[in-house]
């Protein structure tokens, strides 16, 4: 895009209401950061599993792949790092009610800006790379969780192998605000995989009641369907406007800040003192950030075997015992 393209681009979102800085409404779209590793393997089940915010739905579907926070990225593009779907088992025959999809949930008092169900109602705008071996049609699309709408979008990748740049555009939506609240309003989905419940219907190319029919209709890809299947996105913005801007490069301590809220690692928290099956242990330890809700807190006890607390906000609270979590506990307190 030229220097010329982008300017214009961004005056014209800026004056739909969006532009500037923090104008990126997702987070951890340049999957810089991947607190719980860099790949995952044999994974068949809904779960965030490498780069930090970006959920895996695998709905009951026969097959596995490889999550990989991968370093192939688009040339010129100022991108270090990809998110990488690779099938490891295959699954040719998805069944009607079965998806795979990638997703990124979004809590609703970070998306007030968008005035959604109101006259000033903003539309939004995703731009991507993705690169894959299969081509031809994807779908994707977003879902109001507060008022049960969706609308879908597709693109088409043009050659194998080669990182392409994409963009998809989603109108206002001028019924159903979202909650004000730090719950999930805003999810979206780009499928890999659908079966017939997701195809048979007529494309949602407007907002409307969610229908199952209506998200991935025209799509025929089922990443899937070969063990020499794969599929990467890199540099993914969803934003006010009409028109795609520059991707919002942003300090990589400031992106993890923001992955902290929902999910982080802990060096170390110690215990100490006994407490009996009736009694309760207590240990204060500071969270590098305030997170989403309550958080669940794993790790490994003094037993070296795996071990659950619950947590709130900065309080551990374990009932009996005693432990010392070690280098790896973490907090996942994931929409």
């Amino acid at each position: 895009m030229s220097k010329a393209a982008e300017l214009a681009n961004l005056i014209g979102n800026i004056n739909a209401g969006g532009g500037g800085v923090n104008r990126n409404l997702l987070i951890n779209g340049d999957m810089a950061v991947a607190q719980r590793g860099t790949s995952s393997t044999a994974v068949d089940a809904d779960g965030y599993y490498t780069c930090d915010r970006w959920k895996y739905v695998d709905e009951s579907t026969g097959g596995q792949v490889t999550l990989t926070q991968d370093s192939s990225v688009p040339t010129g593009s100022g991108l270090s790092k990809s998110f990488k779907v690779d099938c490891t088992t295959a699954d040719t025959s998805v069944a009607a009610d079965h998806s795979i999809r990638v997703q990124q949930r979004i809590e609703g008092q970070n998306l007030q800006g968008v005035a959604k169900g109101t006259s000033d109602a903003k539309p939004l705008v995703c731009s991507f790379y993705v690169k894959s071996n299969l081509t031809g049609q994807f779908n994707m699309y977003l879902e109001d969780t507060d008022n049960s709408r969706a609308i879908a979008g597709t693109y088409s990748i043009s050659s194998a192998d080669t990182w392409e740049f994409k963009t998809v555009r989603f109108p206002a939506d001028t019924t159903g605000a979202f909650t004000n609240d730090n719950a999930m309003s805003l999810v979206l989905h780009f499928f890999l995989a659908a079966g017939t419940n997701f195809t048979s219907g007529t494309i949602a190319s407007a907002w409307q009641s969610k229908t199952l029919a209506n998200l991935a209709v025209g799509m025929s890809n089922n990443i899937l369907s070969s063990t020499s299947n794969d599929w990467a996105m890199a540099g993914v913005q969803l934003e006010v406007g009409q028109n795609p801007t520059e991707f919002e490069h942003e300090p990589y301590d400031r992106t993890l800040a923001k992955c902290q809220r929902y999910f982080f690692k802990a060096d170390e928290i110690q215990y100490g003192g006994y407490g009996s099956s009736s009694a309760a242990d207590y240990a204060t330890m500071t969270f590098p950030v305030t997170m989403n809700h309550d958080p669940d807190m794993t790790g490994v006890g003094s037993s070296n075997t795996a071990q659950t607390i619950s947590v709130d906000y900065a309080q551990c609270y374990r009932v009996g015992g005693y432990a010392i979590w070690d280098a790896g506990a973490t907090a996942d307190a994931e929409l």
